[in-house]
């Protein structure tokens, strides 16, 4: 036999096939797994959940809702909030610290865009009242009324970041008071008038019924009438500084 087509024979025997594309294709790389189309669209389906959940946690109370009920309700399975949220306790929090942020980015906007005369404390505190009843009553309105109503199920350290966010939001209120405490048009000390009117706007979730007569503007007049005193004549309130 020729030497040279033996060396070619043995050669080929030793030299492995070659992968084919589709083979190098099909193996799995190293590390962590692909992720499911609801990890890749992961910030939309938890702000989906947060808003489900406060819906059916105000509609329902957080005992009687389940989680197989905010799965079904934004079409997911059953277990898949938890891949989201640790309990249905953890998304509790998150939907009262999204009412909270969202109150407070809120606030934040109605001061910013309002063209007020420097000063003019009325305004600003009928500005304030108005945001608030829409943040309470409001289109989308479902999470801080179950911030209200069901702090009792969340832990103390849940709790402490809520007093924090809270006490943000209604910092900006007490320099406004203070102002028409100052000028004699505020029905009451500063601490409890403020304690007393909150608690009279956040507990207007109880009764208001939108199909009724009654328009967040013509609540915003009754509170206000309800708080401060119509400014004396020639008396200015401009007291903010």
């Amino acid at each position: 036999m020729d030497k040279s087509a033996a060396r070619s024979r043995t050669a080929a025997r030793a030299t492995p096939p070659l992968k084919t594309p589709v083979a190098a294709a099909e193996k799995r790389p190293r590390g962590r797994p692909r992720k499911t189309l609801d990890e890749r669209d992961d910030g939309n389906r938890r702000l989906e959940l947060i808003t489900a959940a406060a819906r059916l946690f105000r509609k329902k109370g957080f005992d009687a809702t389940s989680t197989r009920d905010i799965a079904a309700a934004v079409g997911m399975h059953s277990g898949s909030p938890f891949y989201h949220f640790k309990s249905k306790g953890a998304l509790l929090h998150a939907v009262m610290e999204e009412g909270m942020r969202s109150a407070l980015q809120r606030q934040a906007q109605a001061l910013q865009s309002a063209a007020l005369p420097d000063g003019d404390a009325p305004a600003l505190l009928r500005l304030l009242v108005r945001n608030h009843f829409g943040v309470l009553l409001g289109p989308g309105s479902d999470f801080i009324p179950v911030m209200l109503y069901e702090s009792r199920s969340i832990t103390a350290r849940q709790r402490a970041v809520l007093t924090k966010l809270q006490n943000d939001y209604e910092a900006v209120w007490e320099p406004v008071l203070e102002a028409l405490a100052r000028a004699g048009q505020l029905k009451g000390p500063v601490k409890l008038a403020r304690l007393l009117m909150f608690g009279a706007l956040n507990w207007s979730v109880q009764w208001f019924d939108a199909k009724k007569s009654a328009t967040l503007d013509d609540l915003t007049d009754a509170a206000m009438a309800l708080f401060i005193h119509a400014p004396a004549q020639g008396k200015s309130s401009k007291a903010l500084a």
